[in-house]
C-alpha cells in the first residue's frame, strides 16, 4: 500500500468542486534520480484535472495539463505567495523540508523501491477528490497489465538474458545507479543487471586505470541505459556519451556494435523536464514494455519513455495541442498486449 504523509496533523478531506494546486520543489526535472515527482498524470487518471486550479511551476510534460493552463482553467501561482496558496484545498508537494501548513500533502513516490509500489500512490490522490473507487480499478489494470509483461519477459529470458548497465556521469565520475526501483525493472523485464559485487564504486574519467577497469565491466554488458543529467536532453546525442565514456563509435563493446544505448527522456517538456518523473510513475506498465523491447527488441513495437542514441533517435516535445480529450474526461490506462 502507499504510504501517506502530510505536513499537518489533521488530513485535507476533498469537497466538491473545491479546488487544487500542485506545488513542488526548487529542483528541475533531468535524468537525475533526486528530480521532483508530479501528480498531475494520475490526476488525468481518475478524471478530475478539471479541479486542478494551480501549480507553481511551468516544467509541465502532461499535454492536457498544458492546455487547461493555456484555456485559463489551471492558474501559474508563485509558490512563495502564502495568501494565494491559501485559496486551494489541497497543495501537493514533493519537498516536505518545511511544514507549509494543513492545505500542503506530500506527494512522494519517489521514495517507493518498486514501480508498482510508486504508481500505487493514485489510491492517495484518490482520498482527496472522492475517486477512491475509479483509483482501485486504475491501479488494478495497471498492476495486471505488469506482472502479465513482466511473466512473459520471463519466458523471453530463458533463451537469452541480457546483462544491463545503468550508469550515470556526474561531475567527471561515472557510477552504476543503485536505486531499487531502476534494479527491478531491469529484471522484471527479463534482463540481469551487471553484477553488483563489481561496481560498488565511482570511477574517475580523467584517471586511466580507473577507466580501463569501467571498460573491463562494460565488456560484459550487452545493453547500456545513461541517465547522465543534461540541461537539453535534446542536445544529449550519441557523440556525447561516447565522449563521456572515452569510447569510439567503432569499438568493439557490444553495446556499441549492437547499438543499444539508451535513455529515458523521450519524451520532454518545453522547458527540459521528464516526462519520466510524471507519466511514467503513473503507468509503469509502459516503461515495462519499453524495456522488453530495448532487451528483446522486435521491431514491432515503438518505445514511449526510452529513446535509443546508438541510433541517434531524438526526443518528443509535448505541447498542448497534443491533448485530444477533454480535460474533465478521464484518461485511461494504456493496457499493452500480452499473453
Amino acid at each position: 500500500m502507499a504510504r501517506a504523509t502530510f505536513s499537518c496533523r489533521t488530513r485535507p478531506r476533498w469537497h466538491p468542486r473545491r479546488n487544487i494546486a500542485r506545488g513542488g520543489s526548487s529542483r528541475s526535472s533531468s535524468p537525475s534520480p533526486t528530480s521532483p515527482s508530479t501528480p498531475r498524470r494520475l490526476l488525468q487518471l481518475l478524471g478530475v484535472l478539471e479541479n486542478l486550479k494551480g501549480i507553481t511551476s511551468n516544467q509541465v510534460t502532461s499535454e492536457c495539463v498544458l492546455q487547461s493552463h493555456a484555456s485559463g482553467n489551471t492558474q501559474l501561482v508563485n509558490r512563495t505567495d502564502a495568501q494565494a496558496l491559501s485559496q486551494f484545498s489541497a497543495q501537493f508537494i514533493s519537498n516536505v523540508d518545511e511544514d507549509k501548513g494543513c492545505n500542503f500533502a506530500a506527494y512522494v513516490p519517489l521514495e517507493e523501491d518498486t514501480a508498482l509500489q510508486r504508481a500505487e500512490w493514485i489510491k492517495y490522490l484518490g482520498t482527496f477528490t472522492n475517486s477512491e473507487d475509479r483509483a482501485n480499478a486504475v491501479y488494478d489494470a495497471i498492476k495486471i497489465n505488469y506482472l502479465c509483461l513482466s511473466k512473459a519477459a520471463a519466458n523471453l529470458s530463458t533463451r537469452f538474458k541480457p546483462i544491463v548497465a545503468w550508469i550515470e556521469y556526474t561531475q567527471g565520475m561515472w557510477a552504476f545507479v543503485k536505486e531499487n526501483y531502476a534494479l527491478q525493472y531491469v529484471t522484471d523485464a527479463g534482463a540481469e543487471i551487471v553484477d553488483a559485487t563489481i561496481t560498488n564504486k565511482r570511477f574517475n574519467s580523467s584517471d586511466p586505470e580507473d577507466m580501463d577497469n569501467f571498460h573491463a565491466i562494460l565488456c560484459t554488458v550487452d545493453v547500456v541505459i545513461d541517465q547522465t543529467y543534461s540541461l537539453e536532453p535534446a542536445e544529449y546525442k550519441l557523440s556525447t556519451f561516447l565522449e563521456n565514456i572515452n569510447v569510439s563509435q567503432d569499438s568493439c563493446f557490444s553495446f556499441v556494435s549492437n547499438r543499444s544505448i539508451w535513455r529515458f527522456d523521450k519524451r520532454i517538456g518545453a522547458s527540459g523536464t521528464l516526462d519520466w518523473y510524471d507519466g511514467a510513475i503513473s503507468q509503469p506498465q509502459l516503461v515495462l514494455g519499453d524495456l522488453i523491447e530495448v532487451f528483446f527488441p522486435t521491431g514491432n513495437y515503438t518505445t514511449i519513455y526510452f529513446r535509443n542514441l546508438a541510433k541517434e533517435e531524438g526526443v518528443t516535445v509535448i505541447g498542448p495541442e497534443m491533448c485530444t480529450r477533454s480535460i474533465s474526461t478521464p484518461m485511461e490506462p494504456i493496457i499493452l498486449p500480452c499473453q
